[in-house]
């Protein structure tokens, strides 16, 4: 069976254009303004006999011999969303979530392609683990699962894993995610072994000192609600740091889920001196302060914690400008019971793998802050670009990672309704436009909206 995407406004590196897209053998075979498809021959298909096999078809389907039309008028075509920065919690959490979990509710949110972070239990340090995850993946048999190694042994800070045989077994990245490496020569060695390995360190940073067991951003409404607040300089100084670690090599490294603005300028400056750094923000840090945290609703806590509003802007601004090249989710799934409790001893994280699109697309482009060609290049050119996977365009011959969005669609945000086992989202109530009608990896249907 091929799919023929018929009359969708499609985002092409070249920008919006209204076409019709040809899916066959897993790959986009054409991408060209019209197709016509005239007793079983499609008009200007390439690859040899112009030829559709004769079949039945049934006259209400939208189906014409072996070919599935899916008309996409009023709807945009977007290489399918590639997110470097997600929580699936297999192995050892499967009650927050699992491969299987978790990958239905990448590609009901449009997302293709996912990074898994390495705090899992046992941590994936080593090749067996990262073996394990693939092969979960391909039995879930949804989207891509690309696995990150830890880069220090339990995640301890202490000893280097398995560089080489992880990026053997399939690691596409190293991150001690949910922590910094503190000690600074175990993470000047970490990214020279990670450069020969062709691999990046992907760095949360936060000083553990400065946190001191914080739970909010600290400034007034700390104060206010009584909770113990992390200063932006926890943040500040690891980002500086393994900036600096990283200009002293050459090599490259990614900074994850930036929340303030000083971090902002930070990667702006060492941008402007040539250092391989690249950086990624998150939706909550964009659209939300720390306005949020007096209700003591804990499905607002999250690490980094949300700041003020003059880091919204400075987040918007790093965006636009290209400080910061990549939106991701830090999608990190609790159960209940993890959440329901005083908010000093609550799991940090949200649930956002399914909202990601939508909240960017209403809080980014509907604003008018960014282009849907810039979202798709922060959703999925970037994030390719910056780990080296292959996909994030559309472009004839490449894998048909598609995702068929309708940004006229609108709705109410409610994390009961998720497909995730994760249902802890602060945006429960807010309306957001853009709803995933048809995900498609290599060429196959994998989610279709009711």
């Amino acid at each position: 069976m091929r799919t023929l995407l018929k009359n969708g406004t499609a985002v092409l590196p070249s920008g919006e254009k209204k076409c019709d897209i040809l899916i066959e053998d897993g790959r986009i075979a054409r991408i060209v303004p019209q197709i016509q498809i005239t007793g079983g021959a499609i008009s200007g298909e390439t690859h040899g006999a112009n030829h559709v096999k004769a079949q039945a078809a049934d006259k209400n389907s939208n189906q014409v011999n072996d070919i599935q039309i899916i008309d996409c008028t009023g709807k945009h075509i977007l290489p399918g969303l590639i997110d470097i920065h997600v929580h699936l919690r297999e192995p050892g959490f499967e009650g927050k979530e699992d491969i299987q979990s978790g990958c239905a509710a990448a590609v009901k949110g449009g997302v293709t392609q996912v990074c898994c972070m390495p705090n899992t239990d046992p941590v994936c340090d080593n090749a067996v683990v990262v073996t394990y995850i693939k092969t979960r993946a391909e039995q879930a048999g949804l989207c891509k699962v690309h696995p990150i190694g830890a880069i220090t042994k339990g995640e301890k800070g202490e000893t280097l894993s398995d560089i080489g045989k992880m990026k053997s077994a399939g690691a596409v990245a190293l991150s001690d995610d949910g922590k910094s490496v503190m000690d600074s020569r175990i993470m000047r060695l970490a990214m020279e072994y990670a450069s020969d390995f062709s691999l990046k360190c992907l760095c949360h940073c936060e000083d553990a000192s400065l946190a001191d067991g914080g739970s909010v951003n600290e400034g007034y409404n700390a104060t206010v609600a009584g909770l113990k607040g992390i200063p932006r300089a926890a943040e500040d100084i690891m980002i500086a740091r393994d900036i600096a670690l990283a200009e002293s090599l050459g090599v490259p490294v990614h900074i994850c889920h930036v929340s303030t603005y000083s971090g902002v300028e930070i990667i702006r400056s060492a941008k402007a001196r040539g250092v391989k750094v690249t950086a990624e923000t998150c939706p909550h840090y964009f659209i939300l302060t720390d306005d949020i945290i007096t209700g003591y609703d804990t499905f607002t806590k999250v690490n980094p914690p949300v700041r003020e509003q003059k880091d919204v802007e400075a987040i918007i601004k790093g965006l636009k400008d290209g400080t910061l090249d990549c939106i991701v989710t830090d999608h990190a799934p609790h159960a209940l019971k993890d959440k329901q409790v005083e908010y000093a001893l609550a799991a940090c994280g949200i649930s956002g793998i399914e909202t990601s699109l939508a909240l960017s697309y209403t809080y980014l482009v509907k604003t008018g802050k960014l282009t849907l060609c810039e979202l798709m290049q922060k959703m999925s050119a970037n994030p390719a670009a910056v780990l080296g996977l292959r996909g994030g365009e559309l472009k004839e011959g490449e894998p048909a990672d598609v995702t068929v969005v309708d940004f006229s669609g609108k709705y109410v945000i409610d994390g009961e309704k998720f497909v995730s086992k994760g249902k802890n989202t602060p945006f429960n109530g807010f309306e957001v436009y853009g709803v995933v009608n048809y995900t498609f990896v290599d060429g196959d249907l994998k989610y279709k909206a009711d």
